[in-house]
Order: C-alpha cells, then structure tokens, then sequence
C-alpha cells in the first residue's frame, strides 16, 4: 500500500534533456583538486606533500572521528596542497594533481563480502570513503553502523526527484546490479525484514531494466511511486514506502528505517567486492544554456569548467550554475570549483525561475503552508526570523526544514524562504551553543 506525503509539488522536470545518451563519456582533466572536506563532519587532513608522486586509488587524506578519507582520482604528482574554492560556496585544504595521464591505479584487494565480518565489511566502507551520494554527504560505515540493529527496512532511495538531475536514473538503466549487490551487502551488515528499491513512475527505461534482474535479487521489492517533489527526500519516503512518520528531529532509523542513495549502494558494492575506493561518479550536466546536455563519469575533483565544455560548453547569456538541482542546490561564483563525491549535477540556466523577487512581498496566501512536506509554517518561520525572534523559530521546528524550496517555488510575491530559513537555523544553532 502507497501512503502519500504532506504537501509537495510538480514542477516541469526537465529530465528528458540529459536521458537520451547512456553512453558515457568519462571526463579525466589535466588536472584534479581534490577537497579534503567531502562529507560531513571533520575534515581530513592531507596525506602527501607537493612533489610526491600518487597513484590513482591511494589515500591522500584522512582524520580522526566522524570522518572518512579522501582518495587520488588520477595518478600523476601533486602540484599544491593549498586553500581552494568548494562546491559549497566555502574555501577548504585541497590537493591538487596534474595528471600523467597513466591512470597508474593503487592495488586493489577483491573480496567476498559473505565471508567477511560486520566489523570488516564496515571497515572497508570506511577505507574506501563512501559518503551518501544524493546530496546528503553523511559518512556511510557511520550511517550503517547506527542502522545496525535497529531497522526492519532498508530502503535504496531511486526517487530522484529534483527537475533535470538523471545521475541515478542512468546508473539504473545501464547498471542496476552493482546497486542490487550492495544492497545485499548492506542487508547482511543490517539484516533487516525487508529491503525496497524505490523509484518514481517517470522513469520507465530504468523500471523496466531492474524488473530484468528482481529474479536473481527475489529479496529486493520494486516499489513504484507516483511521481511528486520532494519524493526523495528521507522522511517523505519512509513515510510513502511504511506509512510511518518520522517525529520531529529525528532520522528514520528512529522508526526503524534506513534510507541510502542509490549510487552509494553501487558505490559500497565496488568499494567491498572490488577494493575500489570512490574517486568517480555519475554527473548530470543540463539545463536550457548547455549545448549537448547528458550524463558523464566523472573524476573526482574535475573542475565543473571542464565538465561544462565537454558538454559543448554553455550559453554566454548564462544566468547561473548550480551545483546540484534548481530546488535545492547552490549557486556558483566560479567555475574553478571542484566535482565531490556529492555532486550529481552541474545546471546552466539562463534564467533563475525560482529565484526571489527584487522586492518580495509576503501577499498571505497560505500556498506555502499547503505545500510544505514537513507540515511547517514558512510564511511564520519568515516574519520571525526576519524579527529577529530565535525562540519562536524553535517552537515552530524550524529545524524541521529540508529546504526542499517548496515553498519558494509556490511563492507567489516570490520571497526568499529557503536562504531565510538556512540563516534561521543557523541563527538558532548559535543561539543554543552560547
């Protein structure tokens, strides 16, 4: 039984623009920069020193606590260890390769997952550096290890759901069981009673090719969803897919659930069975200012201007470039920043559609409330951050968002709710640490 979320929305998806190409054209740049910040939590700390020779595959940074490593995509010789500009708009400690174009590769250890321990299989999670490839960048041995016995579900998330990004969807098209086969690695760390691949009714080609292999994985559920924004998000799904509601402030294992992305199944697969550590991944480069839009595999620490001309470079009328999708991702000053293990999507606009007004203008029509999937308040969370008012954004679960961008796309006197509610929790953090 389908249990449909709150609110939500269906805006123009755009998704056929990048679909038509499943041959892949892998980028490998001159050069690669390489963040020492890909995931949550610590940062790592370099591993090699400008002149030393690295191989593709080998470490190259690493850290203590909530921290995973970071590791060369090409073999060649490191030219600088320095601060460079990140994704995320901040600047961070990077290594930066040239390229001997060798792809000298790391010796890689293949093993068989059912003859490993909870503890080994975790461990070569963790070596290999998988974080959640959706967006979400959370350490992945950590995430299962906080699963382990605590979830009758596991979920693998195919959702997929912001307009023009289709880095999952072609990996499920050309290769659905290396994400198969690492589901079942992760239900023998988990054991959980069930395991659902869920995927949104809108793409069909990569139903179908999984529907080819459901008789070799007969313990996996193909669940199909009506196609509605933000499907993908954790707590909607766990929702559509068990009818349970995860409380407020909580992750869904505390309703005994675990969700991961689809390319971090695929990824822990190759990271397990084939000792690869993730330093390449699926990145859609669309919308209407790219001249050939379409799906690459990418080097980590490709610089998005590379990615963009292999695309046939963009429109000189660009507006902006988002990393990631025009819901939720971020903006760029500058093309010089590097492909992470999050990034599945590069977007040449020409116009902000869901961009804030110059003078917006809060008209008190309650569409934000209808449409928010975690049953908040936008128009109120709003007023009171703009006031100032830290107490009332807590009592109104402000940290609550998903920063979805609902709301802003429903929005019609175009307010900038999302970049308001980010500065609120923010603001809320900084207030409970004093």
């Amino acid at each position: 039984m389908k249990h449909l979320f709150f609110g939500g929305i269906h805006p123009k998806y755009n998704k056929e623009m990048s679909t038509g190409n499943t041959n892949f054209t892998t980028v490998t740049p001159a050069e690669v920069v390489i963040p020492m910040q890909q995931h949550i939590g610590a940062p790592c700390k370099p591993l090699v020193q400008v002149g030393d020779q690295v191989l593709r595959g080998q470490k190259i940074g690493d850290g203590e606590g909530l921290c995973v490593p970071v590791h060369a995509s090409v073999s060649g010789v490191v030219t600088a260890v320095e601060q460079r500009p990140h994704p995320n708009g901040q600047m961070v400690t990077a290594v930066v390769i040239k390229n001997d174009f060798q792809d000298t590769t790391a010796e890689a250890k293949e093993q068989n997952p059912e003859e490993m321990t909870h503890d080994e299989i975790l461990a070569a999670i963790r070596e290999a550096g998988i974080v959640g490839m959706g967006g979400a960048a959370f350490p992945g041995n950590v995430k299962a290890l906080s699963a382990m016995g605590n979830v009758d579900t596991l979920i693998a998330n195919a959702c997929e759901c912001e307009p023009y990004i289709t880095a999952d969807d072609s990996l499920l098209r050309t290769n659905p069981e290396h994400v198969l086969r690492g589901m079942r690695i992760l239900k023998q760390v988990l054991n959980p009673d069930r395991l659902v691949l869920a995927v949104e009714d809108n793409k069909k080609e990569a139903i179908e090719k999984i529907q080819t292999y459901l008789g070799e994985f007969s313990e996996i559920e193909l669940k199909v969803l009506p196609t509605r924004y933000p499907q993908g998000a954790e707590k909607q799904l766990v929702q559509a897919l068990t009818g349970r509601e995860v409380p407020p402030a909580k992750l869904p294992v505390s309703v005994n659930c675990a969700v991961f992305n689809v390319s971090t199944f695929a990824a822990i697969y190759r990271a397990v069975c084939l000792g690869m550590p993730l330093t390449q991944r699926i990145v859609t480069v669309s919308g209407e200012a790219v001249e050939n839009p379409q799906n690459f595999i990418v080097r980590i620490g490709t610089p998005f201007r590379d990615l963009i001309q292999a695309a046939g470079g963009m429109n000189e009328k660009t507006e902006r470039v988002i990393s990631g999708g025009p819901m939720m991702g971020v903006a760029q000053n500058t093309l010089e920043v590097p492909v992470v293990k999050a990034t599945n999507s590069i977007l040449c606009l020409l116009k902000d559609k869901n961009g804030a007004a110059e003078n917006p203008v809060c008209i008190r029509c309650g569409k934000c409330v209808e449409v928010c999937p975690m049953k908040l308040q936008p128009l109120y969370l709003y007023r009171y951050e703009q006031a100032g008012n830290i107490k009332e954004l807590e009592r109104l679960n402000i940290t609550d968002c998903i920063e979805c961008g609902s709301c802003s796309f429903t929005c019609p006197g175009k307010l900038p709710l999302v970049e308001t509610f980010r500065k609120g929790k923010k603001e809320l953090k900084e207030a409970n640490t004093k």
